[in-house]
């Protein structure tokens, strides 16, 4: 159990786990499947540093100042379609016409 996690975060695991092992998956799967599970639940909290996926960037600086990621997730935010497949120069004109 890595130390970040809570005792309850290591019940969950292993309570995920032992369900995916019921229900056919193997070791590494049902192991896999219960960390991104905990993991999820953890990130909803709040109670991970992981900013880089999540993130949309300090409000205070240039959108072009921004990474690639921060600007897709702030294009998700105001729900711009064709995000995915943009570049950067793309996104930061995006999110200023809509914004």
């Amino acid at each position: 159990m890595p130390e970040a996690w809570s005792d309850k975060d290591g019940r969950q695991f292993e309570q995920v786990k032992k369900s995916a092992r019921k229900r056919g998956r193997s070791e590494e799967s049902a192991e896999e499947i219960a960390a991104r599970t905990v993991n999820k639940q953890r990130r909803e909290e709040g109670r991970t540093p992981n900013r880089s996926t999540q993130g949309t960037g300090n409000p205070n600086t240039r959108l072009e100042e921004r990474t690639v990621k921060e600007l897709k997730n702030r294009a998700r935010e105001l729900d711009i379609r064709g995000r995915s497949t943009m570049k950067k120069n793309e996104l930061v004109a995006a999110i200023r016409k809509r914004s």
